[in-house]
């Protein structure tokens, strides 16, 4: 079954007698199973019902807002109710469409098919009326249907009250409920209907349905622009045409006024997508440690009317967007510009997993404060300057090992107020590998104690260093690593974890050493006489350095 039908255009003389502009989101609402967007295995449960003549009594439909749950109910109510164009059909997946209960269902007016807003009737007393009026049958149609919308908003008492007649209602009675937070719905509720979790529409069964009904409205649009339309819709159908609506009002028609072209610069521009270069230069003010000149940024947002909160949610977006780069995750988002792309790229080639996750902690921890702030401007002034000045904080490793070693300052920390850690002034490149883990001892001793110990060499060619874990260490371990080396020897490293056998760790090396230092030496004639003399003798080392004793 195709997921991305449109129903017919409407005929000009249906357009012309009526008076009141229809939105796209009604005006293309699904009128068949067929045109319902991307939920297949839904559709296909469902028919197969319908054939066996497996009715459930009870339906429940959850999901995100706009991906058809109210729609689908309609068409539920009209597949059990279809007679057929003869008026001698049964229930089917595939309603006709012309029948008097199609039509009347469609539009709202049949009198066995009763919708309801749960929001507007939350009380038992509403609840009572359905109970009682289940006892009649049908006036005219196969079922009386229930429809129930925003089910969960229903009382306690309300839902108790419902219980015995959803679990054992009349065979001439169906429900049909619909939510968008299933987990306010009580289990008691759940355990008495079939479910079914619709979907979110995917961005490119979006786009084609967008496709189709600027073909059928006679509006000209650029693909890239029903694109973006499609990634601001996340997966909601009546979202995506309540943005294309807006699109096609916002759009400029040709010199003689009688077509109109949707372009992606124009939604860009609708979206509020071109201020994402303001958030880029508030990221990198932030970075920077620039404290007045990131103030500055801010209130001239604010004074444009951007509000704090979207600044934070925007900066928050920049985060997420780096981190998922340097975790490898690749594909053009075509609401990225070509700019912005690249500027992620960079992000994410010169920061580490660890400050990314601080960054990310740091601005949603502000984010909270905005959001709950008598004074949300100066709330987020606040937020961004602790960004700003977390720069001269210590790593947490380095807490840990400072409180380690008795509490002496640890050198990344030994800086001004506001300023970052500082670098060795010049590049120093050590000559081999053993070397650049000497260096780094100095500052990082954690870190370089696992390059001792679990890092097997793969090629050294500084700036670029590969090796071979023997052994799982954390996730940022790559991030810390290349932040550590950078620090101990003012150049910017590229750590390659390789699956190549490569040398021996250096702890693997100096056991090799100490075992045949005391090979050699059990292999002297003075030691084979006492080993002989003493056969449970042990040779164990006297001190550091590695002079070798027998024992008993």
């Amino acid at each position: 079954m195709t997921d991305s039908f449109l129903p017919e255009p409407p005929k000009p003389e249906a357009v012309a007698t009526d008076s009141a502009y229809r939105v796209l989101a009604r005006k293309y609402r699904p009128q068949t199973f067929g045109e319902l967007i991307g939920q297949d295995a839904m559709v296909q449960t469902l028919g197969n019902a319908i054939k066996r003549g497996r009715l459930a009594h009870a339906f429940l439909m959850t999901g995100v807002r706009g991906v058809g749950k109210t729609s689908t109910a309609r068409l539920i109510a009209k597949a059990l109710n279809c007679i057929g164009p003869d008026g001698q059909g049964g229930p089917t997946i595939d309603p006709c469409g012309e029948c008097e209960p199609c039509r009347a269902i469609a539009e709202g007016r049949h009198i066995d098919v009763i919708e309801m807003d749960a929001a507007s009737h939350t009380g038992v007393d509403d609840v009572r009326e359905i109970i009682e009026a289940v006892r009649y049958s049908a006036v005219s149609a196969r079922y009386k249907v229930y429809i129930i919308d925003e089910v969960h908003m229903l009382s306690k008492n309300a839902f108790n009250a419902l219980l015995k007649t959803l679990e054992e209602p009349p065979a001439h009675v169906k429900f049909l409920f619909a939510t968008t937070e299933v987990n306010k719905v009580p289990v008691t509720v759940l355990s008495r209907c079939q479910r079914f979790d619709l979907r979110r529409i995917s961005a490119e069964q979006l786009t084609k349905h967008f496709a189709h009904v600027v073909e059928a409205e006679g509006v000209g649009a650029e693909p890239d622009a029903l694109t973006l339309i499609a990634h601001a819709a996340e997966g909601s159908a009546r979202d995506g045409l309540s943005i294309l609506d807006q699109a096609i009002a916002h759009a400029e028609t040709d010199g003689g006024g009688d077509h109109t072209l949707v372009t992606a610069d124009q939604v860009r521009e609708m979206l509020g997508l071109s201020d994402r270069g303001s958030v880029r230069r508030l990221f990198g003010l932030l970075l920077q440690g620039e404290s007045q000149a990131m103030l500055l940024a801010l209130k001239e947002q604010h004074d444009l009317g951007v509000e704090p909160l979207s600044l934070l949610r925007g900066l928050m977006e920049v985060v997420h967007n780096v981190t998922m780069l340097k975790a490898g995750r690749r594909g053009d988002d075509p609401t990225q510009s070509a700019e912005e792309q690249e500027a992620l790229a960079d992000w994410a080639s010169e920061l580490g997993f660890a400050p990314l996750h601080r960054l990310w902690q740091l601005l949603l921890k502000g984010h909270d404060e905005v959001a709950r702030a008598v004074m949300p401007m100066e709330a987020a002034e606040m937020a961004l300057l602790r960004i700003v000045h977390a720069a001269s904080m210590p790593d947490p490793s380095d807490l840990a090992r400072m409180l380690q070693d008795g509490g002496g300052a640890p050198a990344t920390a030994q800086t001004s107020q506001g300023s970052t850690p500082a670098a060795p002034s010049t590049p120093q490149p050590p000559a081999d590998f053993a070397a650049l883990v000497r260096v780094l001892d100095k500052s990082r001793p954690a870190l370089a104690n696992e390059l001792h110990d679990c890092a097997a060499l793969v090629r050294y060619a500084p700036p670029e260093l590969s090796i071979r874990l023997t052994h799982p260490l954390r996730a940022e371990f790559t991030g810390e690593l290349e932040s550590g080396l950078q620090q101990a020897t003012g150049m910017r490293w590229s750590v390659i974890l390789s699956n190549e056998q490569g040398a021996l760790t250096m702890r693997e090396q100096e056991l090799v050493d100490e075992n045949a230092a005391k090979a050699a030496i059990l292999d002297t004639p003075v030691m084979k006489a006492a080993k002989a003399a003493f056969p449970d003798a042990e040779l164990l080392p006297v001190d550091e350095n590695a002079k070798w004793s027998e024992s008993a």
